[in-house]
């Protein structure tokens, strides 16, 4: 596994006069509890965490705002979805990185995420070693979903 505290590929064009750019992350998800644990989980190896969002109207403002290389997005959530906020920050910001986590496991919700432009899906009953395999490779422009 590569190193989560870098992009080797395609890094941040606002970044481009650094050698090695800190992963930043956006993480979304209306349960405050999930988005301090998943936060600690990221900041515990070194990834830089850029802000947080309750929605996906707060994230899109966010993700255009701070230009995170990854937002990591809960699917169901107040005012705007995550798939719908997926599509919107794809098409704003295309070279940033989303990862959903969602409660569901469903084959069709994870069709549906590919479909609404994200890199990666893991559900939050996985645990944390998935979520950070699941960065990593998205970090590195792969995509992780599940078989």
């Amino acid at each position: 596994m590569g190193t989560l505290l870098s992009r080797s590929v395609q890094p941040n064009p606002l970044r481009r006069n650094r050698k090695c750019t800190l992963l930043k992350v956006l993480i979304v998800d209306d349960h405050e509890a999930l988005r301090a644990g998943v936060r600690s989980v990221l900041e515990s190896r070194g990834i830089e965490v850029c802000g947080e969002a309750t929605n996906g109207q707060e994230a899109l403002a966010k993700a255009i705002q701070l230009q995170p290389d990854i937002v990591i997005l809960d699917i169901t959530m107040p005012v705007l979805d995550g798939f719908t906020a997926a599509r919107e920050i794809s098409k704003r910001l295309p070279g940033v990185g989303i990862l959903l986590l969602s409660m569901h496991e469903s084959s069709s919700m994870v069709n549906v995420a590919k479909s609404s432009g994200a890199r990666g899906y893991v559900a939050k009953s996985e645990g944390v070693a998935r979520l950070i395999k699941a960065v990593d490779a998205v970090a590195h422009n792969k995509t992780f979903f599940p078989n």
